[in-house]
């Protein structure tokens, strides 16, 4: 059993969390979202109460993230490649073809060493009992490394006598962890950061990372693909090779030859510089298939599959309206479950049963009979509420942690990560592009 945090030292602010937040405002940071059409760049809210965890629980979690990416790499490899995983009868075909992350384009192809998921952002609660779960995998382009890393930096400005009297790992390794897996994912140049641009959601994120790992950052009409070899148009009129491109744009956006015809932001033949070994794609197109929501019901299977253990962490008790078996549990008790359309993301999608009337519940009854695939349902875990300074006073609310583990010559999880925070005392959802905050999270040396 793992360990609640309850530690009263640490129910505490760190810093003056008006003067940690205009600081953060003054760096730029703050995230965008696009709704209804129209771009709008919000600021994130830090908390000064960190939220602190174990050595303990810390061991416990690194093991099963890094069994988690692990598997999770195996199977996009397995899925791209002979697809065992589908032929043996673990995970039904069309699972897999029906996913909106699959992708044939990248059918048979390798990347460098065989990684996929080079950074995994992997979003864990912890129960009222201590016990951790997993929520979702994120294996796309998953973003908020950043925000507690400057938080960090601010922090220990704000109040130097707090790091200097607790005993915590510091988290400033994230850069050099980052620069050794695009460096092992390499094929052969310069390591770039791809942006869309500043209206991007996480254009702050971006320019930090390229800054701390010595990459380029570009767009893509700074880069050309010549002779299956990816370039960088330089400002004399040359041009430098790129070996990895860290690219924080979407699968469908990359490459206008291979995806979607109209984008804009793409680079022509980016595909085929990637498909003959020339360059590495930080994460690997196609990786949606595996964090589809789901194929997040098949990962402990996927972890007996291929690795032959047990899983160490658990995901929340899931249910596929897929199966018969599933369907009927689901229509039995969906007034007390959540509800999750596996193509949603950011918190959109999200219905718990509680929250509809008696109608609403019916027509979204018939809605999950007529579209099975379309959804999950899982079990309402009464996560841990964590405290937070709300107008001077201290309230308790719900909070995840998205956990980042890199994948480079061998796998690592970062002792850090980003807790989310819900600012709404009656959510349990607490995604930035639902109004909530964030805080540092400290891991005890011991």
């Amino acid at each position: 059993m793992m360990t609640q945090q309850n530690n009263e030292q640490f129910i505490k602010p760190v810093g003056n969390a008006d003067e940690i937040n205009e600081l953060l405002r003054r760096y730029g940071v703050k995230f965008g979202i696009y709704k209804n059409g129209v771009f709008n760049e919000q600021f994130f809210p830090f908390d000064p109460i960190p939220r602190v965890i174990s050595s303990e629980d810390f061991k416990s979690i690194e093991k099963g993230l890094v069994q988690r990416v692990n598997a999770l790499n195996e199977f996009l490899f397995d899925i791209y490649h002979d697809k065992k995983i589908v032929k043996d009868g673990v995970i039904p075909e069309n699972f897999i073809y029906i996913s909106k992350g699959y992708l044939a384009q990248c059918e048979g192809i390798t990347p460098k060493n065989k990684i996929y998921s080079h950074i995994s952002g992997i979003d864990l609660v912890q129960a009222k009992d201590g016990e951790w779960y997993i929520l979702e995998d994120n294996l796309r382009i998953p973003s908020g490394a950043s925000y507690p890393l400057i938080a960090r930096e601010l922090t220990r400005i704000a109040a130097p006598d707090a790091f200097s009297e607790n005993e915590i790992v510091d988290n400033r390794n994230y850069a050099r962890l980052l620069k050794e897996t695009m460096n092992y994912a390499n094929c052969g140049g310069i390591s770039a950061i791809l942006t869309p641009g500043r209206y991007n959601a996480a254009y702050f994120e971006h320019s930090y990372f390229a800054e701390h790992t010595g990459s380029v950052l570009v767009q893509n009409d700074e880069l050309f693909v010549e002779d299956n070899i990816l370039y960088h148009r330089t400002y004399s009129g040359g041009k430098t090779r790129i070996g990895v491109l860290y690219r924080r744009i979407a699968d469908e956006y990359l490459d206008p030859l291979n995806f979607l015809p109209e984008s804009l932001i793409g680079i022509p033949n980016l595909m085929e510089a990637y498909r003959s070994g020339n360059v590495g794609i930080i994460n690997a197109p196609g990786n949606g298939v595996a964090d589809d929501k789901g194929i997040y019901y098949f990962v402990p299977k996927m972890i007996k599959y291929y690795l032959g253990e047990e899983p160490i962490l658990k995901n929340a008790p899931t249910y596929l309206p897929f199966y018969e078996d599933d369907m009927k549990y689901i229509m039995d008790n969906l007034g007390k479950l959540v509800i999750k359309d596996v193509a949603e993301a950011g918190g959109y999608g999200v219905v718990f049963g509680s929250d509809l009337t008696k109608e609403k519940l019916e027509e979204f009854r018939q809605t999950i009979i007529a579209e099975p695939r379309r959804f999950i349902a899982q079990e309402v875990i009464d996560f841990l509420d964590l405290p937070i300074l709300d107008n001077g006073e201290t309230v308790m609310r719900k909070a995840d942690l998205r956990a980042f583990v890199l994948s480079g010559e061998t796998t690592k999880v970062w002792a850090s990560g980003l807790t989310r925070f819900s600012r709404n005392p009656d959510s349990f959802v607490v995604n930035s592009s639902q109004g909530g905050g964030f805080k540092d999270t400290w891991v005890l040396k011991k």
